[in-house]
Order: C-alpha cells, then sequence, then structure tokens
C-alpha cells in the first residue's frame, strides 16, 4: 500500500487522479482550499475503495499553506510515495488588464509551491531510493501568452531538470501537459468557453490514465493525447515567430471572453 498527496485535489484533474489512485488502492492525502469539499471527497473515496483519506486544507498562494504541505511530505512516520503538485488557476485578461497581486498569486502556486513542495517530497524519497512526482503543466507551457504560459513553461523546465539531476536515485518525475479538459478551471476563473471546438477538449479520467501510464513508461514529459501531441509537435518545429504571431490569434479565437 502507498500513500499519494494530490493538490488541488476536489475537482478537475486533481479530483480524476483521486479516483484513479484510490480505485488502485493507494491511500490519499487530499489537499486543497475548501475544507468542507475535502471532507465530503474523503468519505466518498473511503467509503466507496476502501481506502484511507486524510484531508489537509491549505491555500498554496500563502505561505502558511505551502508550509503545511511541506511538513505532511516530509514526515517520516508517513511516508508519501507519489506527489502529484496539481493545484492551479488562470486569470481573466491581458497583461496590465490583471492586477499586479493576482499575477504575483499565480507565480505563487504555479513555481514557488511546486518548487517548495518538490523539493519536500523528493528529499524523503531519495532518502528511501522509491518516490515519484508529477507536477501538472500545460500545453500553454509552448507557447507565449502571458504569465499563464510562462508559468507553466517553469514548470516544464524545472521538472525535466530535476528528473537529470536525480536520475539513478530511485526518484521519478514527470510534467504533465494537457490541451483543454472539462472541468472547473474556465468557470473559477470567468472564462467563457462556447468557442472551443469539441475536438479540443479532453476527458479528465482519461487523461488521467494516459498520463499514470506515461510515468510507468519512464517518460519524464507527458502530453497524453494525440492531438495535443500533433499540436506540441508542430510549434517545436516552426519558427518562435510563427508560433507567437499563431499563438495571439489562436488566443483571440478560443481564449477567455
Amino acid at each position: 500500500m502507498t500513500t499519494v498527496l494530490i493538490t488541488g485535489a476536489t475537482a478537475g484533474i486533481g479530483a480524476a487522479f483521486a479516483r484513479r489512485l484510490a480505485g488502485e488502492g493507494h491511500d490519499l492525502v487530499l489537499v486543497a482550499r475548501n475544507e468542507q469539499r475535502l471532507g465530503e471527497q474523503a468519505t466518498e473515496l473511503h467509503d466507496r475503495h476502501g481506502v484511507e483519506v486524510e484531508v489537509l486544507a491549505a491555500d498554496l498562494s500563502e505561505d502558511k499553506g505551502i508550509e503545511a504541505v511541506e511538513a505532511r511530505l516530509r514526515d517520516p512516520a508517513r511516508p508519501v510515495h507519489l506527489l502529484v503538485n496539481n493545484a492551479g488557476f488562470g486569470n481573466k485578461g491581458r497583461f496590465l488588464e490583471v492586477s499586479m497581486a493576482d499575477e504575483l498569486k499565480m507565480l505563487k502556486v504555479h513555481c514557488e509551491a511546486v518548487l517548495r513542495l518538490t523539493a519536500a517530497a523528493t528529499e524523503a524519497m531519495r532518502e528511501r531510493r522509491r518516490g515519484a512526482v508529477i507536477n501538472v503543466a500545460s500545453v500553454a507551457a509552448f507557447v507565449p501568452r502571458g504569465t499563464y504560459g510562462a508559468s507553466k513553461a517553469w514548470v516544464v523546465q524545472f521538472t525535466q531538470g530535476v528528473a537529470r539531476d536525480l536520475a539513478g536515485s530511485g526518484v521519478r518525475l514527470m510534467v504533465l501537459c494537457p490541451g483543454f479538459v472539462r472541468t472547473e478551471f474556465h468557470e473559477r476563473a470567468g472564462m467563457g468557453t462556447d468557442n472551443v471546438p469539441g475536438w479540443l477538449w479532453l476527458d479528465a479520467d482519461k487523461l488521467v490514465g494516459a498520463a499514470l501510464r506515461d510515468l510507468g513508461h519512464g517518460k519524464t514529459l507527458s502530453v497524453p493525447d494525440p492531438r495535443y501531441k500533433a499540436i506540441t509537435g508542430l510549434m517545436k518545429l516552426a519558427p518562435h515567430r510563427v508560433v507567437s504571431r499563431a499563438s495571439s490569434t489562436t488566443g483571440r479565437k478560443y481564449g477567455p471572453k
């Protein structure tokens, strides 16, 4: 029996990870801001799958919240074998339309929290010579699209760099880069999605299944869908100027209204 800690666990991709891993018999530590939703989710997963589910209410945009999760990850009496850094959010608006406070909050959650929690988890995992971390980024990491894309690009580069540094230690790291996924993400940010073509949408449960298979195969980067694999492949081959122009055009067509 292993224990998995998931941030942003009450909805979307985080909740899909929780369902899948509980179904496979893993005990869980669920992290999110809403303690009531965490409690309801924990009860449901425990009753359905018979696993132990611990809840930790923490706001990862604040030092206090990050410190609470760091302490849980470092607890030698209750080792965590897989960390899923999934917490994140979007801001509606272009640069200078979003407040600086919200931009800095995004960097705190997407970058600083991921850095600190990955460090806390991998320190303990390296001592045991066993463990894994999945950091959730986005295909937005591969295009120039403001603070969100930049923060997710940092997650991609950071995760792959740490994976190389810890190669041979028994600790695996992988960054997951999904595209549009039907979750609460856009609704929470006040973003309309009626203009997003149906073929671009991914199912969270299928996404998680593909991501876990990629982790099992030792991949450090997972783009778990043929459609988005093709899109990101083309973006890597195209000149930067072309990608930038296409990103701006696509953002106006399919981005939040």
